[in-house]
């Protein structure tokens, strides 16, 4: 008997929220086909509130990370650094190279490099080096190498510069759903901290990038120079 294989998505962002608006709606797709997505967030994003104290906020974001997890079937990761202040070195590249080699995912999604948030570029540079990190034999660490094979960067309005979607994921009305009702759980996705109406839109988004290429909706990624060029290719 063939046994179909399962899908694992890793998606790797900067402070909790961010994969979840922009790779959420794909994320409750492959779960609800039965594939495994695991969300790492490198930093809460605990000073994002003009009223809360960063750890009263970082205590609410990660309850809020897990509670958007839950809804879409995913499972959810924290590291302890500090938001704004997430360091670029060595340290932490393993550390996520190491997750990486004991999860084993099939494919990576994160921020793209050119952002106005330096947490996002920054975590744009550690996930690239912890996927060759994990993926080189010769590199020892506890766990044996794992190599993903497949990388994208997610559609985040504050990582715009030179950003230039190649995929485009087909979202289903059910996976859609799920996502809206997941998003909510966020208070910054609501407006609640200084207004910006983030549910609003990245639902609207995924209509925009999905009309191009013939569909109702969509959620649109970029990818490595030279890995992919095929419009419409699943992830």
């Amino acid at each position: 008997m063939v046994t179909e294989h399962k899908t694992h998505i890793l998606a790797i962002g900067g402070h909790a929220g961010d994969m979840d608006l922009t790779a959420g709606a794909v994320i409750a797709k492959y779960t609800q086909e039965g594939h495994r997505a695991t969300f790492l967030h490198l930093t809460p994003g605990e000073k994002g509130h003009p009223r809360l104290t960063p750890v009263e906020y970082g205590k609410q974001k990660i309850e809020e990370a897990r509670r958007f997890a839950e809804i879409v079937g995913a499972d959810v990761r924290f590291m302890s650094y500090k938001d704004a202040e997430l360091p670029v070195h060595d340290e932490v590249k393993y550390q996520v190279a190491d997750i990486i080699r004991e999860i084993k995912p099939d494919m990576i999604i994160t921020h793209w490099k050119g952002s106005i948030h330096k947490d996002h570029s920054n975590t744009y540079d550690i996930v690239n080096d912890a996927r060759f990190y994990a993926g080189l034999k010769t590199i020892e660490r506890d766990l044996p190498a794992h190599w993903v094979g497949k990388l994208y960067y997610a559609d985040n309005w504050e990582d715009p510069y030179d950003f230039h979607p190649e995929v485009f994921i087909d979202i289903p009305d059910d996976a859609y759903e799920t996502w809206v009702k997941a998003m909510k759980v966020y208070a910054y996705a609501r407006g609640e901290t200084y207004g910006f109406p983030f549910i609003d839109y990245y639902k609207a988004l995924t209509i925009v990038r999905g009309a191009p290429v013939n569909l109702k909706r969509a959620q649109a990624f970029a990818v490595p120079r030279g890995e992919l060029n095929r419009v419409g290719q699943y992830l």
